[in-house]
């Protein structure tokens, strides 16, 4: 069993207990569920960075990356450094992160928010609009076509924009693509955990030229940020690279000014 497959199994049961403990119709009574969306597609093609910044506790691969951080003062530091979204990863058990704090990002800043999660069930979809997001991640290693087409239609029901993560050709190729705004390339190798922007690269002019195109995982330098602009990419989803700082809304500051530079 892959670390994917022990996450989306306990997921599954995560889903089933949140459903017992509070029904999906109950979302829609949210103050937050109504609000109009900020659109993530928009801010990363208006920006001049494209920079996505993550709020990430652990990982499975990496452990404790910085669980001290202070959630409010994380966002606000990236919203401060002129990034143009914010990620928020909200799984418990392999990330450290929970609903609750896209809820805190939420009332903290006025940027495009990702709701960074493993979605499997609409549910979850419903839990995210509530919550603020303006956009949801969804994972083609983990859904089958069919799943990736039902998520997709019931997110833009609820307004979300969809960011779709591919790991390589094949999983590009058997997506639909209807109801997609972002196509995310995830340069992580998920069988070896190697990181490569060679994947990023290469799977560049594959890509529909109307969905915007963001690089995922191993962005740690401007120079790479600017040589896959080159590729066509518009969005840098950043995690690791600034959370492992003591204040990373300082280091995407100076990440950004370098890149500027």
């Amino acid at each position: 069993m892959t670390i994917l497959d022990h996450i989306v199994a306990y997921k599954k049961k995560e889903i089933a207990a949140k459903k017992e403990a509070y029904a999906m119709k109950l979302f829609e009574s949210s103050m937050l569920f109504d609000r109009p969306v900020i659109s993530l597609a928009t801010a990363l093609k208006n920006s001049d960075t494209g920079i996505i910044a993550e709020h990430k506790r652990r990982s499975p691969s990496k452990s404790v990356i910085n669980e001290k951080a202070d959630l409010p003062d994380v966002v606000s530091g990236y919203q401060e450094a002129r990034v143009s979204a914010i990620s928020v990863l909200t799984d418990t058990r392999f990330f450290g992160g929970s609903i609750e704090d896209l809820l805190l990002a939420r009332s903290t800043v006025t940027i495009p928010l990702l709701r960074k999660e493993f979605i499997i069930d609409p549910y979850q979809l419903f839990e995210a609009r509530a919550a603020g997001a303006d956009a949801i991640l969804l994972i083609a290693a983990i859904l089958t076509k069919e799943q990736l087409s039902q998520l997709a239609t019931v997110a833009k029901s609820l307004q979300l924009e969809v960011l779709l993560e591919v790991h390589n050709e094949e999983e590009l190729l058997r997506s639909p693509l209807e109801n997609i705004d972002l196509l995310g390339v995830n340069n992580r190798d998920l069988k070896t955990f190697e990181v490569s922007t060679d994947i990023s690269k290469e799977l560049a002019s594959r890509i529909p030229s109307h969905l915007v195109k963001v690089s995922e995982s191993g962005l740690s330098h401007p120079e790479t940020i600017l040589e896959l602009r080159e590729y066509g990419y518009n969005g840098f989803l950043m995690g690791e690279h600034f959370m492992r700082e003591s204040n990373p809304g300082r280091s995407a500051s100076e990440f950004i000014k370098n890149l500027r530079s």
